[in-house]
């Protein structure tokens, strides 16, 4: 469905006044940077959003990715990668050079991808993705073991440029089993600032103001957005 502009910005707005709320209650000097998770709807409602402002856009799959990057190649979109990735899909994501690979959720796949990058003398950002709510229907790496698989990649993945960490906050009704879990991430990347860490990617359309509390700097937005 094509959404109207003022709809659209109104929808933007509202995000961003929460965001505000959120952030200057824990630290006002924090910029939080929104990705707009286009995944279900049209794409004159990212074309729209563009015209408003949004610079940053997701994809949860490599083919929609590339279908959208393609017809809105005009525009200096800043495009992240949000879903798993397939090792068949590996070529096809570094082909279309995100600006942010925000999945890379094991040692195997990253051993992978950097193969792939070398052969195209090609590299990537790219965020490891952490299970901190110990849910078997998440992807990521165990929390206990993510500040090691860190390490590990930065010294033997030279194609990988590792910026920080992303996580899915629990599914879970109790916000104190939510906040656990984006707590978990947060302090496993403030360890991990002093290896250069800059990115604390967690937080959706349903729990991006807790998020932010417990630390995060980058959401990723998105029925909000394209209600």
């Amino acid at each position: 469905m094509i959404l109207d502009k003022e709809q659209l910005r109104a929808n933007l707005d509202e995000v961003i006044w929460k965001i505000e709320d959120a952030r200057l209650s824990i630290d006002a000097h924090r910029i939080v940077q929104i990705v707009a998770v286009g995944k279900y709807t049209d794409i004159e409602n990212i074309k729209t959003l563009y015209q408003l402002g949004q610079r940053a856009f997701g994809e949860n799959q490599v083919q929609q990715l590339r279908d959208r990057n393609k017809e809105l190649s005009d525009l200096p979109i800043q495009w992240h990668m949000i879903g798993s990735l397939q090792k068949n899909k590996i070529n096809n994501l570094i082909d279309i050079n995100p600006t942010l690979f925000q999945a890379l959720d094991s040692v195997e796949l990253a051993l992978e991808l950097d193969k792939k990058l070398k052969a195209k003398d090609s590299t990537m950002d790219c965020l490891l993705q952490i299970n901190s709510a110990y849910e078997e229907s998440k992807s990521g790496v165990d929390p206990q073991q993510a500040h090691d698989i860190y390490q590990e990649i930065k010294e033997r993945c030279d194609s990988i440029n590792l910026q920080g960490v992303m996580s899915i906050g629990a599914h879970s009704n109790d916000i104190q089993v939510v906040q656990k879990s984006f707590e978990t991430t947060y302090d496993i990347f403030d360890q991990l600032q002093k290896d250069g860490a800059n990115i604390c990617s967690m937080g959706m359309s349903g729990d991006f103001e807790l998020a932010i509390k417990c630390g995060s700097n980058m959401l990723r937005i998105g029925s909000i957005l394209f209600k």
